[in-house]
């Protein structure tokens, strides 16, 4: 495997900042950067050594190829893209890792081993979070007309849907039976307003109950490639999202089905 080490203040070569480059991209690329800002950053990063970059990127891998300006003999490198989730602190560090690089602010080495602590550090757990996503699906269930009934039980059973998708995904379970069972569960808890005919908008309450569950960002990611022309992941990404909200679908069907709201 190639180092990535370089002598103190040395210029990498082009073999170490193409693996360097094609790791960043990878993990870029997991943690939900759109494709147009894995080029600018990349650019960027590559431009401040005097090379310049070519990407190919696809849905799960990525091609690299780095050379040295004025210069024809290149270096391609292949790496595989993360599978650690969508992660905005991870974007973010990232980005800012390629400006300081760019602004001469920080070396190589040093760079290498920012972004080996960015990448290999645990995403820190927010204890508020929970809550914060609770009231916001509430808000949610009031913007659509939902009373104060509705949204108290829209934000337990979001509370408890949430704390189960903690839990699957630190045992690494696939994000479709995530999404799947936890759909499940919020509907079955926001059904209880119907059943119990304890507020005046049961049906808002129900079908609010799962909507944070929706996968924005993906959707958002895909129209964002479309636009730039990145036909292939944009099609990959909006694949992935529509399967998503298919296993949305399912679970809040199983649900209405086994609650017997109407539905079926």
């Amino acid at each position: 495997m190639t180092t990535l080490k370089t002598s103190e203040q040395a210029v990498p070569t082009t073999t170490v900042m193409s693996v360097f480059l094609s790791k960043y991209c990878g993990s870029l690329l997991g943690s939900g950067a759109t494709c147009i800002r894995l080029e600018k950053n990349v650019t960027r990063i590559a431009r401040a050594y005097g090379m310049e970059a070519e990407i190919s990127i696809m849905p799960r891998h990525v091609h690299l190829s780095v050379w040295r300006s004025g210069t024809d003999e290149a270096v391609t490198s292949i790496a595989a893209v993360g599978n650690s989730g969508i992660s905005f602190e991870v974007n973010t560090l990232l980005s800012r890792l390629s400006w300081e690089i760019a602004d001469g602010k920080i070396g190589f080495d040093e760079a290498v081993e920012r972004f080996d602590s960015i990448t290999s550090a645990p995403s820190a757990a927010n204890p508020f979070l929970p809550l914060l996503v609770s009231l916001a699906n509430a808000s949610f269930c009031r913007l659509f007309g939902g009373d104060a009934v509705a949204m108290m039980v829209v934000g337990i059973a979001t509370l408890a849907g949430y704390y189960l998708k903690i839990w699957l995904a630190r045992r690494h379970t696939d994000l479709r039976l995530i999404v799947l069972a936890c759909s499940f569960v919020s509907a079955v808890l926001g059904a209880t307003d119907m059943l119990f005919a304890i507020g005046d908008t049961p049906s808002i309450a129900l079908a609010t109950s799962v909507l944070y569950l929706v996968p924005g960002v993906p959707f958002l990611n895909s129209f964002s490639d479309m636009l730039y022309r990145h036909y292939l992941c944009a099609f990959s990404r909006f694949a992935d999202a529509l399967v998503i909200t298919c296993c949305l679908s399912l679970g809040l069907c199983a649900a209405m089905f086994l609650m017997n709201t109407g539905m079926f």
